[in-house]
């Protein structure tokens, strides 16, 4: 029973959102012409549950590029008004469009020449009629009451998400403008760390001669602790690597290891990236080839070693 229950609140919630959306007219296009055309901020404001999908409507349009703000209708009454300027678009959501405080926000910031756009379910209401912009999101709410806020909420934030996603895709918004506003979040790293921010240098490069013996080989590859070395010629060109698994290789099929050198085992044509590149495209390149490392060399000298990245450090990183 409990979860019959369940499942109908749930369904009726996501009707309620298809209802919306076949309520959508051309006002919303205008609300969209506003924002993408506006030279200042959208404020949001509400009170209550509706209060609090305003705040998530300007977190979704701070984050994709639309500087926002939450403006709390009872401070904006007692001063806060201040933080609005004149080129600022207001977003103001009520559901009977009678909140007293977000009505008297809207008729206080429309005689400064703030445009506005309301989400009501009540066109004729003081708010419908205060509103430049009217978007209308009239549902029955999934309670068995029809009054407490569930369906109308929820119809609402998903018209946020639709107005925010719309606007960003006009303004060509990317994925590395995303990243770059969260630069700490996953999507931050995977588009923005490369791979020279992970890489070891210098002295922890593992490389050894061709004609390096055996013997010091195993040294470089044991004491560097990658697993690898790369192989270069007297001019410092990487022509091979060695790794752990070509030293297992090599010992079953010949036992005198130790009387080669390294030209004698090396793998031909390693695999590298380009410094610059993105730790994401290393993370592939190394599934591609089911390599653990990769070389990284400098574009304009594919042939000499500059660094190493591990998949451990790229992992670690959080660059998958």
């Amino acid at each position: 029973m409990i979860l019959k229950r369940a499942k109908e609140i749930l369904i009726h919630e996501s009707e309620a959102i298809k209802e919306v959306a076949h309520q959508l007219d051309h006002t919303f296009s205008l609300a969209v012409d506003l924002i993408l055309n506006g030279t200042g901020k959208v404020v949001t404001t509400g009170i209550g549950k509706s209060g609090l999908i305003a705040q998530k409507i300007a977190s979704t349009f701070s984050s994709t590029g639309t500087p926002s703000f939450f403006l709390h209708p009872a401070e904006a009454l007692h001063g806060d008004l201040g933080m609005v300027e004149n080129e600022d678009i207001l977003l103001a959501i009520s559901n009977s469009g009678e909140a007293p405080e977000v009505v008297r926000i809207v008729s206080s910031l429309k005689r400064m020449g703030v445009k506005s756009i309301v989400i009501t379910s009540k066109p004729a209401s003081s708010l419908g009629q205060l509103g430049d912009i009217l978007l209308k999101v009239d549902v029955a709410e999934a309670c068995n009451f029809g009054f407490i806020p569930t369906s109308s909420t929820t119809a609402t934030l998903a018209l946020g998400d639709a107005l925010a996603v719309t606007v960003l895709e006009k303004r060509g918004f990317t994925e590395k403008d995303f990243a770059m506003l969260h630069p700490g979040g996953a999507l931050g790293k995977r588009l923005l760390l490369k791979v020279e921010d992970l890489m070891h240098v210098g002295d922890q490069l593992p490389m050894v001669g061709i004609d390096t013996p055996m013997k010091d080989t195993i040294y470089e590859i044991s004491s560097k602790r990658l697993g690898v070395t790369c192989v270069c010629d007297k001019d410092g060109r990487m022509v091979g690597v060695i790794t752990d698994g070509d030293l297992r290789r090599a010992i079953e099929k010949d036992g005198n290891l130790l009387s080669k050198t390294a030209k004698d085992i090396m793998t031909h044509n390693p695999k590298r990236i380009k410094k610059g590149a993105l730790a994401s495209e290393a993370i592939q390149k190394m599934e591609e080839y089911a390599i653990t490392s990769l070389f990284v060399i400098e574009p304009e000298e594919p042939e000499v070693p500059v660094g190493i990245v591990h998949i451990h450090d790229l992992l670690k990183a959080g660059a998958h």
